[in-house]
């Protein structure tokens, strides 16, 4: 009986779990990207294995560690950016009481705590030792490389083509969305670490090999909206680097937004008139990213954007609940605007976005959650690259923060946080960014490398 061998390995986790508890959070980290998830199987059960399991190890047992030792630091806990997540988790809750759905809504937040407390807040307290930083990084890193080479190798068999490449990374990622928000989200920080010159030169041209190969298969991931976000991470950087303050750039983005909804109305005529489908060919790809007249997906995305508007509009203060959308937006399409994709039954998944899909699950303060969340993630990273004394600290908050950027602005038109893929590595930059503001930005520690 070859499971036997699982009993012993059980053994062995459950003492990693009591005696060392940060080396079970890099490897679920190591486990992510490798991951399965059973609901793909008709299994009865949807969760990701074995990185989930793992997670849920790691939320009892550091809520236990928590309790035993007195709660967690003043600092942690008065943060910004924790004040921003704890008021997204306890919006969850009331409306996952207040929801059409509570089972599908509880479980919802039941998820979203397995990803925060351990990647979150388990990560401060990893992060404690700088050297765990660079750990869970590569941790991520070395194993998204080992599915980039799978990936590639069955994407060859069919020719690097257009429609092959939305699903050669299966099964460890669901289509090409998930795969190239991922290797989105790494590419500022393995560029940052290729650049960090307190470290070997060994291990600047490994992180050098490593940004190659994220970039290539990035290219040929045909992800249309993990380029968007590369493309706008690069504009703050330039940002950055010109030394324009987050007051400036706050109020260019607003000025932005309120310019889109004042000429709404020229820029959506202009839009349409984009035929410009997907394509194999660089250039028409990109060009196909603004075509709401033909492109199949990009019209879906908008159907499903008006539906979530339409639910917000019937409850703007507590949604229908977390987690919920899936299984209400059918009603709420109108037959103009449905696709070739559409289906009746609107048994398709998610609002693809980030904010629409809270705006009509907890409505407007489940919105305003989220943007509190991106508002002081942002803020404490450029923070800490402008503060921080020593060059290493700079170099990685800037790094970690352009990588966040690439998911925000991603965030727009697609969602993941549900997920492990997505979850782990973001709530883990997260936590480096305020590890970086908490530990390492003004003490004496901090001329040490990492």
């Amino acid at each position: 009986m070859y499971v036997g061998i699982l009993i012993p390995l059980a053994c062995i986790l459950m003492l990693m779990y009591v005696f060392n508890l940060e080396a079970v959070l890099l490897l679920a980290v190591f486990a992510t990207p490798l991951a399965i998830n059973l609901g793909d199987y008709d299994l009865g059960v949807s969760i990701s294995v074995p990185s989930e399991p793992l997670l849920i190890g790691l939320l009892f047992f550091i809520i236990l560690k928590i309790l035993l030792e007195g709660g967690i630091e003043r600092r942690i806990v008065r943060h910004p950016v924790s004040i921003a997540i704890l008021f997204n988790l306890s919006w969850i809750l009331i409306t996952a009481i207040t929801s059409d759905m509570p089972l599908v809504s509880f479980k919802y937040l039941l998820s979203r705590l397995w990803f925060i407390i351990p990647v979150y807040f388990g990560g401060l307290m990893l992060f404690r030792t700088k050297t765990n930083i660079r750990k869970f990084i590569w941790a991520y890193v070395s194993a998204l490389i080992i599915v980039v080479f799978y990936t590639t190798w069955i994407h060859m068999g069919f020719g690097f083509s257009e429609k092959s490449g939305h699903w050669v990374m299966y099964p460890f990622y669901n289509d090409h969305t998930a795969y190239g928000v991922i290797l989105a989200l790494f590419v500022p920080v393995i560029l940052g670490m290729s650049l960090d010159k307190a470290v070997s030169g060994r291990q600047r041209i490994f992180a050098v090999i490593a940004l190659t190969i994220l970039l290539v298969a990035l290219f040929l991931s045909y992800s249309r909206a993990a380029w968007v976000g590369v493309g706008f991470a690069v504009g703050v950087l330039v940002l950055v680097k010109l030394r324009i303050s987050f007051k400036w750039i706050a109020i260019s983005t607003i000025a932005l937004v309120v310019i889109f909804f004042t000429f709404k109305f020229e820029i959506l005529d202009k839009l349409e008139k984009n035929k410009q489908d997907a394509s194999a060919n660089f250039i028409e790809h990109i060009q196909s990213i603004s075509n709401i007249s033909s492109d199949a997906s990009n019209l879906e995305r908008i159907n499903r954007w008006q539906a979530a508007l339409r639910m917000f509009s019937e409850r703007p203060l507590v949604g229908w609940g977390p987690g919920t959308y899936q299984f209400e937006y059918a009603p709420f399409q109108r037959a103009k605007e449905k696709t070739i994709i559409s289906t009746n039954l609107g048994d398709m998944g998610n609002a693809h976005s980030e904010y629409i899909g809270p705006l009509a699950e907890s409505g407007v303060p489940g919105l305003l959650s989220v943007l509190f969340i991106l508002i002081t993630v942002i803020y404490t990273g450029l923070n800490v690259h402008q503060k921080a004394k020593n060059s290493q600290t700079r170099l990685l908050a800037l790094s970690a923060t352009l990588g966040l950027i690439t998911y925000f602005v991603h965030g727009i038109m697609n969602n993941f946080l549900n997920t492990d893929k997505a979850s782990v590595p973001f709530w883990g930059l997260v936590a480096i960014i305020v590890a970086l503001d908490l530990y390492y930005s003004s003490a004496e520690e901090n001329v040490s490398s990492l």
